[in-house]
């Protein structure tokens, strides 16, 4: 006779590996697969807002900076404007140098020039008291030319003034002359020569100027 069982249940006995079978059976039926995990959304956060101190602080490095900034460009432009000045400088004492040595070159011998002028001045009077006939005269006159012609190549050169005009810039008046031969103001006497070195007077000419002739004198009355 059959085990008596309670009222209403039902039992059987299935073997553990044919229930997990049966597990997967149903889910390979039913198309579905385990649905992996969704990976949480990562969302960045917004920077905070600055703090008011630190956009002050921010703000007077700023203004430090700029400070600093001009100051190193004056410093700079001053340098710059020294240095401009120093070429100037510089270049004005080479221009300075160079003429003073130029005018060294043509006119160091002045002095040698003023020294030797009197002997020629003297060769000159010598020729004036002599006769055109004079041997002696002759010779003196060679040297003197000889003189000048040593002279000019160092860059002296003599002029006449007799005739012209009176300059007061090259002639030097020793007298008046008196005369109606020659207006006013002509040179009608020459004691010496004029020299000049280069452009340069070294010595104005001596002369003697023409004036008017006083008139005549009155006769006396006849009575």
């Amino acid at each position: 006779m059959a085990d008596t069982h309670d009222k209403g249940a039902f039992r059987a006995d299935i073997p553990l590996d044919a229930v997990e079978e049966a597990l997967r059976s149903v889910e390979r039926i039913s198309g579905g697969e385990p649905q992996a995990e969704a990976a949480p959304l990562e969302v960045e956060s917004a920077p905070a807002a600055a703090e008011p101190g630190e956009v002050e602080r921010l703000r007077a490095e700023l203004e430090l900076s700029q400070a600093k900034g001009r100051e190193v460009l004056d410093k700079l432009r001053a340098e710059h404007e020294k240095l401009l000045r120093a070429a100037a400088d510089l270049e004005n004492y080479k221009k300075r140098a160079a003429r003073e040595r130029d005018e060294v070159q043509r006119f160091g011998i002045e002095r040698v020039v003023k020294d030797v002028l009197p002997v020629l001045d003297g060769l000159d009077r010598a020729l004036a008291a002599a006769t055109e006939d004079d041997a002696l005269a002759k010779g003196v006159r060679l040297v003197r030319t000889s003189f000048e012609q040593a002279l000019a190549r160092h860059g002296v050169s003599a002029f006449s003034a007799m005739g012209e005009r009176f300059d007061p810039a090259v002639h030097e008046a020793l007298l008046q002359v008196p005369t109606d031969a020659s207006p006013p103001g002509t040179v009608v006497l020459e004691h010496a020569r004029g020299f000049k070195l280069h452009d340069r007077l070294v010595r104005p000419a001596m002369v003697g100027v023409a004036i008017a002739a006083p008139p005549p004198a009155a006769g006396p009355k006849e009575g």
